[in-house]
């Protein structure tokens, strides 16, 4: 189970608080069918009776698939593509009950291919929508077409055009897909659509929208360019300017970065982390922020199937969200309160500092997040200096007469400093959501500030780049609680992520880091 939250921690521990609310079981528009019923006349679906197909492309079958699961079922990207090999038999149950049959075992090769394959695919998804519109007979085939067949024609367009990928054999793999997991007409379909694209590749002419006309209509040409909301790019360029967005929304579609935490809970130090990955011949860096942590941008699935996570020897951690933990500034013999605490990352790292001294009180409203918090707890041989309450803070608070020396709010948020890791965020966040997180917000920061005793600190955080819910959630309470000041973050954090208030903020563009801001509130004596 422990391994379980490592997993789930894969895109740090952070990216996940921006789900504010549970996701619900969706069925996508051109149809009523569920992506896990059988097909039709096929009587028996397990995969356990079912031949395997080796004529169909086994990293193209998952990967269809694992969209329609995301798509239409509300499963996570982050967690279909970190579970890899370790879901084997459940992962060719899926594609036997859609597929309608099986398909040879992922190697090492085709786990990577997915993994590329379902984020890439999601990340540019209008931006291949676009295209696959533009290059159908007419507009009702693209809005009737039935979802697998629009999963398989979005595979071999990004494979095309993103992998740049031998374009007819591209072309004959999904043909000979769309025939077997669908039909015959759906095969010659997908070939016309892609041959089409294939020869507007050659002649350099994708039908593609320009940057041209007022505000309104350059913002809805960049959403489909650099595939993202419209709402986003308006937000993002009345906020940064057009360029910034730009930056900022290639950034999100770059291929994402990690970085590794050694569990010095544990004894584990950095140098013992580095040999570890030096024997697994994965390339990587130190950080330049903190000791603790080491950069990667390939080989976290040797690191996860070398047992590294499994083993509580390190965590996978954002370093933006180590620097939040820096603002908090835990010290040892200190009672220390994490309101949002699941699923656990700031939790685990603030405990590992606090030398077996002290206290950290992790509470959280979801109690199976909390269990496997607990249980990594003891894993990580943190267990001694955490304490996990069930509950919602805001009630907490108010019955509870609890006053701690640090109080963290890692505040449930739109995750817009995120999207890089989570690729399927930007089509799941609403424009709506951002008033009601505000609101969430506030009501938060207010029932965390009492459990803050006189002379202690509040931390307030996101993994979000938007001011709405950073600066002005700060400028707002403070408003309502005269007792509480800003106190500069400057001398936890370095120079370069200190903003002209002393708030903390990791910019993505500038640092390479996940997105991220932290204001530090202190209580009057």
């Amino acid at each position: 189970m422990a391994h379980v939250l490592s997993l789930r921690v894969l895109l740090s521990a952070e990216t996940n608080k921006s789900s504010f609310s549970s996701k619900s079981l969706k069925l996508d528009k051109r149809t009523k069918t569920s992506i896990s019923a059988p097909r039709k006349g096929n009587l028996n679906p397990s995969h356990k009776t079912q031949k395997v197909n080796l004529e169909i492309s086994p990293h193209r079958a998952v990967s269809a698939v694992r969209l329609m699961r995301i798509e239409m079922g509300g499963a996570f990207a982050d967690l279909l593509n970190e579970k890899g090999k370790g879901s084997g038999a459940n992962e060719m149950g899926y594609v036997g009950r859609t597929l309608g049959f099986r398909t040879r075992d992922l190697e090492d090769r085709d786990l990577r291919l997915v993994t590329d394959i379902v984020g890439g695919t999601i990340r540019w998804k209008r931006y291949l929508d676009h295209l696959i519109s533009s290059l159908c007979h007419d507009a009702n085939t693209f809005t009737r077409m039935e979802p697998l067949l629009l999963q398989i024609l979005r595979i071999g367009f990004y494979e095309i055009i993103k992998l740049e990928m031998p374009p007819y054999a591209v072309v004959d793999e999904n043909v000979r897909l769309a025939k077997v997991a669908l039909r015959h007409g759906a095969g010659n379909m997908v070939n016309a659509i892609l041959r089409k694209l294939v020869l507007h590749m050659e002649n350099s002419s994708l039908p593609l929208p320009k940057l041209e006309g007022d505000d309104r209509t350059q913002a809805r040409a960049l959403a489909t360019l650099h595939s993202h909301p419209v709402w986003m790019v308006r937000r993002w360029t009345k906020h940064l300017g057009q360029e910034e967005a730009i930056r900022l929304m290639m950034w999100n579609n770059s291929d994402p970065s990690f970085s590794l935490r050694a569990n010095s809970g544990k004894g584990v130090s950095r140098a013992d982390l580095v040999t570890k990955l030096d024997v697994l011949k994965v390339p990587h860096e130190l950080s330049f922020y903190l000791n603790d942590f080491v950069r990667m941008k390939t080989g976290l699935q040797m690191v996860i199937q070398a047992g590294l996570l499994k083993e509580g020897l390190c965590s996978v951690q954002d370093e933006s969200a180590g620097l939040v933990v820096s603002v908090v500034d835990p010290q040892p013999g200190e009672s220390i309160v994490d309101c949002c605490a699941a699923p656990g990352g700031k939790t685990l790292y603030m405990a590992s500092l606090l030398s077996g001294q002290g206290m950290v009180h992790a509470v959280d409203i979801n109690e199976g997040r909390l269990r496997i918090l607990k249980e990594t707890a003891k894993l990580h041989q943190v267990d001694g200096v955490i304490t996990t309450i069930h509950a919602d803070i805001r009630t907490f608070s108010d019955n509870n007469t609890m006053k701690c020396d640090r109080v963290l709010l890692d505040a449930p948020c739109s995750g817009l400093g995120v999207l890089s890791k989570r690729a399927d965020l930007r089509w799941n966040r609403k424009l709506e959501d951002m008033e009601q997180l505000k609101n969430l917000q506030d009501e938060l920061l207010d029932a965390a500030s009492l459990l803050v005793k006189p002379g202690g600190v509040l931390v307030y955080s996101t993994c979000s780049i938007d001011p709405e819910e950073n600066e002005e959630r700060i400028a707002a309470f403070l408003l309502r609680h005269p007792d509480f000041c800003i106190d500069p973050i400057g001398r936890y954090v370095p120079p370069d992520f200190v903003t002209e208030h002393g708030f903390y903020f990791s910019n993505p563009v500038k640092h390479f880091l996940d997105g991220a801001f932290a204001a530090r509130l202190s209580r009057a004596i």
